[in-house]
């Protein structure tokens, strides 16, 4: 079963991001963004997750966990606390690899989407605001996008959308990430699937 990524759009109390990458194992993710090659835990759910040790310590840095796996051909990290594994995109995707990095930013819209290859950042933009993009080729994706009714040939926005609301727009972005990388992420890890976590910042306390 397909499950894409349209489906994030819809998460209401998760305010971590998701990592996927593609040409290095679920294990090398985690040590890429900062994890111990031998320090994952047992599997655990996203629940047991989110009670993993002290996130927040006020005036030091809060610690960040990543549960990692593999689905349809990617390998994935969901990042947790304060987790700044997915701002290293440049090493996550060096030697060949690919990664792609959302963050859903849902108290502070817009989301954000980040592509990066082969140790490099190409391209990245704010879901429903893709007419201002950055990276080393900003525009990579636009072809993407003007096909997916998301931008007009010459990178404006499609007027007909500018009157949806936000998640309609930001699903439609998703769909077209999703279709050019072939991303899919099974719903069932933000919920009782269990995977191995990683500490990735800090000291959360991963005995469970």
């Amino acid at each position: 079963m397909h499950d894409g990524i349209r489906w994030l759009v819809d998460l209401e109390h998760w305010m971590s991001s998701v990592v996927f990458a593609r040409g290095i194992s679920a294990q090398e993710l985690a040590v890429r963004m900062g994890g111990d090659r031998d320090g994952a835990t047992e599997p655990i759910t996203d629940a047991e997750a989110w009670d993993l040790g002290e996130w927040y310590r006020p005036g030091q840095d809060g610690d960040g966990v990543v549960r990692v796996g593999e689905h349809g051909g990617w390998s994935f990290a969901l990042e947790y606390g304060d987790s700044t594994g997915g701002e290293r995109l440049a090493e996550i995707s060096r030697d060949g690899a690919e990664a792609v990095h959302y963050v859903p930013m849902q108290e502070h819209p817009p989301a954000t989407v980040f592509y990066a290859r082969d140790g490099a950042e190409l391209c990245g933009f704010g879901l429903g605001e893709e007419v201002w993009r950055w990276g080393r080729e900003p525009d990579l994706l636009l072809p993407d996008l003007v096909a997916g009714h998301v931008l007009e040939p010459d990178g404006t926005t499609v007027i007909a959308h500018e009157r949806e609301h936000y998640t309609d727009t930001y699903r439609r972005t998703l769909g077209v990430i999703e279709q050019r990388f072939g991303l899919s992420l099974s719903p069932a890890y933000l919920g009782e699937a269990r995977l191995p976590a990683y500490a990735v910042r800090g000291t959360p306390d991963t005995h469970i």
